[in-house]
This record gives structure tokens, sequence and C-alpha cells, in this order.
């Protein structure tokens, strides 16, 4: 599972930016994780809440934003947010597409005291 993984990077971001900011504690994570990003929000989630009791996030809240896939016709040049995980322009069924966001995960913002 490497949910375990992400969460340690996570948590180390989280504690990198107290120190800078000078922070003692952190509240509040925003992250935001695309669809096809392979990772497991509930998992995630989850992994959070197991690890985050030893550090300055220990009574954090996490907050996901699931993003979805947006993609870039090069047929028809149409901008598209899929509703559905068929890699297709919804326009005019061409394959010939850009993803042009929902595979990555982010670090979207910290509320720190």
């Amino acid at each position: 599972m490497h949910e375990f993984s992400i969460v340690q990077s996570l948590l180390d971001l989280c504690e990198d930016n107290a120190k800078v900011n000078s922070a003692t504690k952190v509240i509040k994570v925003t992250i935001k994780i695309g669809k096809l990003s392979g990772v497991e929000p509930e998992l995630l989630k989850s992994a959070f809440e197991t690890f985050k009791d030893d550090g300055i996030c220990k009574e954090a809240i996490l907050e996901m934003n699931i993003q979805p896939v947006v993609i870039e016709c090069k047929n028809c040049q149409e901008k598209s947010t899929l509703k559905k995980l068929e890699i297709a322009c919804p326009k005019c069924k061409n394959d010939n597409i850009t993803i042009i966001d929902g595979e990555e995960m982010f670090l979207m913002s910290l509320e720190m005291e």
C-alpha cells in the first residue's frame, strides 16, 4: 500500500513548512487528488489518521479535494471534464486527447498556528 509512503512524505512536507513559518502545530492539511493519480482517498485518509499522532500534525484535519479528469481533444480542441473514466472526447468521440488535469496529487494549503 503506497498510501503509507505518500502520507509520510506529506507529513514531512508539513513539518518542513511549519519550521520555516515558526508554527507549533498544523490545524488543517488540504490536498488535491486526481482521479487518475493512483491514490485511494479512503486509504490515504486512514494512513494520515494513523501516522499523524507522532508529530506536529497530531490534531490536523485532512481535507481532500478530488480532481476529476480534464482533457483537451487534439481533433476538435474542446476542453472537457470527464464524468466517466472513458478517455475520449465527449464532443467528437476522438481518443486523440491530452490529459490536462486529474493525474497528480498536490499539497494545496496548510493552516498552522
